[in-house]
């Protein structure tokens, strides 16, 4: 582990679901938790000096590139093809964390923040044909993607998506497919890492989604019952932060 505390700003890009919210304070809260999980029995506070930023509200809310090690882009329930003004302006901070700050800067893109990585990077988001991913998946890891999860063939991991990428940006490789979506994750060495899943995301948090987009009509009675029956399955959301902080500490 680093002596000094790498310095990492989680740029917050949606508010968790209610009672989520409540216990966690924002998706700042939840990463802490995962984080603190993925570095124990090491104290958070030896390994990484964690920032958090509300960047959907407050557009002053994003740190100076000069001052942070690495940004971590969470998941969100907006669109990261759109053209809203607060998502432009986040595609273009990452662009700059890119390429401006290239290398210096390393950058973990989550689900909807995996999305904005690869739009910042040229390649086309949108909608998929395939509906919804939700709850724990299987995710089928691709030579990189076994390299870097230590010979692991597969990937369990909670989802919540139905937008993705649809290609690969140049100079990444791909980490992950299934068969609804190609792209679950690439990687630039030294640059950035991305996965379209959720590691964060606990039993509890997946619970009440599915619970809230099926009380709205949003998930279908087969969508809600085929994600309740698979989220108490184990999920490697631990072994995969761990995959992230390696790559953020890594020379």
């Amino acid at each position: 582990m680093p002596t000094t505390p790498l310095r990492l700003a989680v740029l917050e890009a949606d508010t968790p679901v209610p009672r989520a919210n409540e216990r966690y304070k924002g998706y700042f809260g939840v990463f802490r938790h995962l984080l603190a999980q993925a570095v124990a029995p090491a104290p958070l506070e030896s390994v990484l000096s964690l920032t958090g930023h509300d960047i959907v509200r407050d557009p002053s809310a994003y740190p100076s590139l000069d001052d942070v090690d690495a940004i971590l882009v969470t998941g969100s329930k907006h669109n990261a093809f759109d053209d809203d003004e607060w998502i432009l302006a986040l595609v273009e901070y990452v662009r700059r964390a890119l390429t401006e700050y290239n290398g210096r800067v390393r950058v973990v893109g989550i689900c909807f923040g995996h999305q904005i990585v690869a739009r910042a990077l040229g390649a086309p988001v949108g909608r998929s044909d395939n509906g919804w991913e939700v709850s724990v998946t299987e995710t089928r890891l691709t030579e990189k993607g076994r390299e870097l999860f230590g010979g692991r063939e597969t990937l369990q991991i909670q989802q919540m998506h139905r937008d993705q990428a649809f290609g690969v940006p140049a100079g990444a490789e791909l980490l992950a497919s299934t068969d609804k979506c190609m792209n679950h994750g690439f990687v630039i060495p030294g640059r950035v890492i991305t996965v379209q899943g959720h590691p964060e995301f606990t039993e509890d948090i997946m619970r009440e989604i599915l619970e809230l987009r099926h009380e709205t009509g949003l998930f279908t009675d087969d969508v809600f019952q085929s994600g309740m029956a698979r989220n108490s399955n184990a999920h490697d959301g631990i072994l995969m932060t761990r995959v992230f902080l390696k790559f953020l500490q890594e020379q």
